[in-house]
């Protein structure tokens, strides 16, 4: 509808008006005429029309605070270009009439708060910030927001704003912080006094200690920054407790205070924000909730916190929650939806905008405005000892590739999806099902299963060789049911109660109580969940994180995956894994192919097959390729976590420098940042890439007596591992490579001819009709090969004929040294089986008596109890000699003596013979 004689333009911008005067009314301004004005009973009034002084026109607002002047609003149509009209409110700012100026607070002879707005769009200027600048804002801020900017403006002239706080924040001085975070803080607080940008952008990997660098920024802005109230916004509601114990648990380092006993922060409530708060925590649902005057829950609510609506969202003026109700915004992981469809809960605030995350994505890049502040990635987060480096083993089944299919008449189980009542009933018709169905429309218990026994079969020998304690493992399901699934066959798989495995989800029991035993108890090894434990919560003794679902967001994948990345010190690692001595790296068990997607980065150890001493030659010579350099820089990360300070400190000074920064220069050569920026400009990029890894290798190379120490501690350390992938499914890799068993193999048998000449077990064991090989010459051969560059024991050997010879190679999960005489044996071609040496003993003693039986001789229970124990020493020694009759366990029943006494006159004989017959 025109009015206004008509005018389209004066009808605009009576429209405007309209809008304008309804936004000052949501925000308690009292909107007057100037000859109806009342500054007695009013706090803020908003009075149109009034007459400037001669030559600057006529304000369409001028805004009273305490019955003082303090701003004005210059009001336009929909649709002009705000920016355009700022030199005429800047004009009515400076030309107030003199009765005015009677009551006017100025700033350098002007009002300080001037606005521009079009109903639409409004602009706002502060006059009091440094180099004054007009930026958006969602609605007009209150009249006791302005009053209290003038307040803080006389208490503090020199530094009024915020704005202008932050241009003299104090050094950041000594603190318990890491390099990493110290680089965030100062890149944050340098964005801040720059001003170039309204929003900041933190990337910095998962485990890296992004909350407690968020926490550290936030006391330092609210203390020495001028900041009145901060925003802290979490992924889930869980998170919010997670969060407030980091505020609770951070120790101011000028005093040594709790935060907490300085600063009140509180969680975001249904009644909205209290007025007390500094620091208020929430996930940006329930902040939407707020705004548009919902209830929302104390507790956690999935259905809330994990919405994520189709459209972008709009949002309304809250007087419970104005627009200037925080000076900033720190985003912590947040729902990887937040610079999307819920960036207009964000934009509907005056406030700063610092995101924190691992993985940034080009929508986050874009909202942030490109002004990524720091940068810190996994590798070098690695390299640093923050996170530990991930192995990836993959695991393969038809159904979990192919799908199903079931034939017409087949009575099967279903389950109600919503009593979960279960029902036979037979199949009408052929019912196929793709993977992508699988623990949606479909379960596939034996699929599950499989998995699972697949998991439990190669824990022990290919994913965490060595080890017997089930490693603290997290399981992501599809969804709730499919947790449900998992949680039940993992126990049988197992075959262990209740308290070993348990599903953490917002449907189970207690869920915050056990991600808590999850974390603490050394019974509850695994752990099944859908979305709970994705982002942001620390479980730092998990070892394993397993799909058993897919994921197509390279975000939320590095969240996932970061769950396992935490370092933790070997004491409280060992108090609930006790079979580890310490944490140097996590594996991914993926069931889905989630490893498989682009988005998925290799890890540093990515050449798994090469050895540390041929790493560390092949850097002598400067020959490393990138691969290998990753590889190196995993290794020796690796190996620094397991040091003691002592050691560490002792490879630092051979080093002349810490060997940390050496191991991140080896990751920062390997980055693909690093690298494009080394190539710009390179007329040979071959040769520009080489020689940025040869200054990487540079303090590797030139030091001999490093590379000898490394080789030295690594010995140290070091612990057997089974290099055997034995594949019984349609697939399984990714711990140890299949080609290596080959390798070793042949390395093995080419071993034997160079040095037959010069180790006596080599040549007693390969003549045929010798018949024992002393046991300190197998001692001798094991001590050999177990040197670098080797590193061979009888169970990596014996295991790589295993999954070559599979069919001629008799498989034994415990090997002793004298299975290096069977090993001897079987290479050169005397014996064309490979039987455990202790199991060829009992054999042949299982012969033997069956001829003394049959040549008439019985033995006592006590006799026996002699030659029993006489053969376990054969079997473990290769032989036996009257002065291990005097050792245990023999001495229990009188050594010698007591073996002249039992056996009689026949011991001798009896010893002598079951060296002939059972070595043989």
């Amino acid at each position: 509808m025109n009015t206004g004689n008509g005018d389209p333009k004066l009808a605009a911008e009576q429209r405007a008006r309209v809008l304008i005067d309804r936004q000052l009314a949501d925000a308690g301004w009292s909107v007057q005429d100037k000859g109806s004005l009342d500054l007695i009973n009013q706090e803020g009034v908003a009075c149109r029309e009034v007459v400037m002084k001669q030559g600057h026109g006529r304000a369409d607002y001028l805004l009273y605070v305490g019955r003082k002047v303090v701003g004005v609003i210059e009001a336009k149509p929909q649709g002009t270009t705000l920016s355009g009209v700022e030199w005429q409110s800047a004009m009515y700012a400076s030309g107030l009439p003199k009765d005015a100026q009677l009551k006017a607070i100025t700033v350098e002879g002007r009002l300080p708060f001037v606005f521009e707005a079009s109903g639409s769009e409004t602009h706002f200027t502060n006059g009091y910030d440094p180099n004054p600048r007009a930026r958006r804002i969602f609605n007009f801020p209150k009249s006791s927001t302005l009053a209290k900017v003038i307040r803080d403006a006389e208490a503090d002239p020199d530094k009024p704003t915020w704005r202008a706080k932050v241009q003299h924040l104090p050094v950041l001085g000594e603190s318990p912080l890491r390099p990493a975070q110290i680089t965030a803080i100062k890149g944050l607080e340098s964005s801040l006094k720059d001003q170039h940008f309204d929003r900041s952008l933190v990337q910095m990997a998962t485990g890296a200690g992004k909350t407690f660098t968020a926490v550290t920024t936030a006391y330092r802005l609210l203390k020495f920054g001028g900041f009145r109230r901060i925003l802290f916004l979490v992924d889930r509601n869980n998170l919010a407790e997670q969060t407030i114990a980091e505020f609770q648990n951070y120790r101011t380092p000028d005093d040594g205070r709790r935060l907490t006993e300085i600063y009140n922060v509180d969680k975001l409530t249904s009644a909205g924000m209290l007025g007390s708060s500094d620091v208020v925590v929430s996930t940006i649902q329930r902040v939407h909730s707020v705004l548009r005057g919902k209830e929302v829950t104390e507790g956690d609510d999935p259905n809330l916190d994990d919405f994520v609506p189709d459209a972008p969202v709009t949002v309304s003026y809250s007087s419970a929650l104005p627009p200037e109700a925080f000076d900033l915004v720190i985003v912590d992981e947040a729902h990887r939806s937040i610079y999307g469809v819920w960036r207009g809960v964000l934009e509907y605030f005056d406030a700063h905008v610092i995101g924190l995350t691992a993985t940034p994505g080009k929508q986050t890049f874009a909202f942030f405005r490109q002004n990524l502040v720091s940068e810190y990635t996994y590798p070098q987060s690695v390299a640093d000892r923050v996170n530990v480096d991930f192995d990836l083993y993959r695991i393969r089944t038809q159904i979990s590739e192919q799908g199903g299919a079931i034939e017409a008449g087949t009575i099967v189980p279903k389950i109600d999806r919503r009593t979960r009542k279960e029902r036979l009933e037979a199949i009408e018709e052929d019912f196929e099902y793709t993977h992508k169905q699988l623990d949606r429309a479909v379960t596939a218990k034996s699929q599950i299963r499989l998995v699972l026994e697949t998991f439990r079969d190669r824990l022990f020998t290919e994913i965490f060789p060595g080890r017997s304690t089930v490693p603290k493992t997290l399981i992501f399901a599809k969804d709730d049911a499919h947790a449900e699934e998992i949680v039940t066959t993992a126990r049988e798989v197992f075959g262990k109660g209740n308290d070993f495995a348990a599903k953490i989800t917002y449907a189970a029991r207690d869920p915050r109580g056990q991600l808590q035993a999850f974390r603490t108890s050394p019974s509850l090894r695994i752990a099944v969940t859908v979305d709970m434990i994705a982002t942001g919560t620390d479980v730092k003794p998990l070892e394993c994180v397993f799909f058993m679902r897919d994921v197509r967001s390279a975000q939320y994948f590095e969240q996932m995956k970061g769950r396992g990345a935490r370092t933790i010190a070997p004491a409280d690692f060992q108090s609930v894994t006790p079979d580890a001595s310490a944490k140097t790296r996590f594996v991914i068990v993926d069931a889905v192919g989630v490893t498989e997607h682009e988005f998925v980065d290799p890890p540093l150890n990515r050449e798994k097959g090469v050895s540390l001493k041929k790493l560390l030659d092949k850097a002598a010579t400067l020959t490393l390729t990138e691969d290998e350099t990753a590889t190196l820089a995993s290794r020796l990360a690796k190996l620094e976590l397991e040091l003691t300070p002592d050691e560490r400190a002792e490879l630092d000074e051979v080093a002349g420098r810490p060997v940390r920064d050496i191991v991140r220069g080896l990751v920062d050569a390997v980055d693909p940042d690093t690298q494009a920026k080394a190539l710009e400009g390179a007329t040979d990029p071959d040769l520009a890439r080489r020689e940025l890894l040869e200054r990487a290798v540079e303090p590797v190379a030139g030091s001999p007596e490093l590379r000898t120490r490394i080789l030295e501690l690594r010995a140290t350390h070091d612990r057997v591992v089974d290099e055997v992938n034995r594949d019984v499914l349609l697939d399984a890799f990714g711990v140890i490579d299949p080609s290596r068993a080959k390798a070793v193999v042949e390395s093995w048998s080419k071993y034997l001819t160079e040095h037959r000449d010069e180790i006596t077990a080599i040549q007693l064991a390969t003549e045929a009709k010798v018949l024992r090989v002393p046991f300190a010459d197998i001692q001798e051969l094991a001590d050999r090969i177990s040197r670098p560059p080797y590193n061979w024991t009888p169970d990596i050997i014996w295991n790589a004929y295993e999954a070559i010879d599979a069919g001629r190679v008799r498989h034994s999960d415990r090997h002793t040294l004298t299975d290096l005489v069977s090993l001897l044996r079987y290479t050169v071609g005397v014996d064309n089986e490979l039987v455990p040496y202790s199991a060829r003993v009992q054999e042949r003693y299982a012969a033997w008596l069956a001829q003394q039986e049959q040549a008439g001789t019985e033995f006592s229970p006590l006799e026996r109890w002699w030659l029993d124990r006489m053969v376990e020493v054969i079997a473990s020694s290769a032989g036996i000699s009257l002065e291990d009759l005097d050792r245990s366990p023999f001495t229990d029943n009188g050594g010698i003596d007591g073996a002249l006494r039992d056996l009689g006159d026949r011991a001798g004989d009896l010893l002598d013979e079951l060296n002939t017959e059972l070595t043989a």
